[in-house]
């Protein structure tokens, strides 16, 4: 586990009686978690232990702290005052609404940029092949398509068997089709893989499709924390789906219309 600096330290929590203790393990952890910028506080002493290989989504609304609280954990933001314990596994990985892609790198050489070992270029080539683009690892990033280039992106993350995947609303620039097979996809190789992951998203329909916890952050505290017990793939039209959205928008501030069964049975006259 690595630990934060600049105004933040990292500690293992351990258990046990006596003088037998043990560590348990989390890819996320931070107690009392400040970040301030001048005289704002955005994360107000946040609590948060995300489990390796447990995928959650967090919630918020604009200026709430997501995007704060990701960089934290990125260990991104070490000039940023602040205070508090952060504990973070060692093998990260980030997705970011914009693939990143290197333009004058070919995309099996931005898929393992960084990496050394003689079976660097075998692991790239799988990696690719796991999201879809088997044979182009010779094409350069502006021959792909958005939803390509974000699938290289992926294949970048997880070509590196990371213990966590940051992904900052990693869908949010793509068409609502390619958006829809990009959940399935990363879904598929979260399965696969099994790395912790922690999604920033503005969607709740996204966030209880792919998440199987999903957070609220509010205020710069978590003010909901949310289980979702759902088999996958998991259908929209799922009574439970709806109800899960339901009580993330009420969440959220977000009122729902009434459907039109239910204005009826409203507007049903007294006998």
């Amino acid at each position: 586990m690595a630990t934060h600096t600049g105004g933040l330290t990292g500690t293992h929590e351990e258990t046990g009686t006596g003088t037998a203790t043990a560590v348990r393990p989390a890819a996320v952890r931070t107690r009392k978690l400040v970040r301030r910028f001048g005289d704002r506080n955005v994360l107000k002493e946040l609590d948060l232990t995300v489990a390796p290989g447990e995928f959650t989504a967090l919630l918020g609304r604009s200026g709430s702290g997501k995007s704060t609280l990701l960089r934290a954990v990125a260990r991104l933001d070490h000039t940023v005052e602040g205070s508090g314990e952060l504990t973070v596994t060692d093998r990260v990985s980030l997705s970011f609404q914009d693939s990143r892609l290197l333009p004058w790198l070919r995309v099996l050489d931005n898929v393992v940029l960084g990496l050394r070992g003689p079976e660097v270029r075998e692991r790239g080539l799988t990696a690719l092949a796991e999201v879809g683009l088997e044979g182009r690892d010779r094409s350069w990033p502006h021959e792909l398509s958005g939803g390509e280039q974000q699938r290289a992106a992926l294949a970048r993350a997880l070509v590196r068997e990371p213990g966590l995947l940051l992904a900052d609303e990693p869908f949010g620039a793509l068409d609502a089709l390619t958006r829809i097979k990009m959940h399935g996809l990363l879904r598929e190789l979260y399965e696969r893989h099994r790395p912790a992951v922690l999604l920033v998203t503005h969607d709740v329909d996204e966030a209880v499709e792919l998440a199987d916890r999903v957070l609220v952050l509010e205020d710069g505290r978590i003010s909901v924390d949310l289980a979702v017990d759902l088999p996958t793939p998991r259908s929209r039209r799922d009574p439970r789906f709806q109800e899960y959205r339901d009580t993330l928008l009420t969440a959220l501030g977000v009122t729902q219309p009434l459907a039109r069964s239910e204005k009826k049975e409203a507007h049903v006259p007294q006998a």
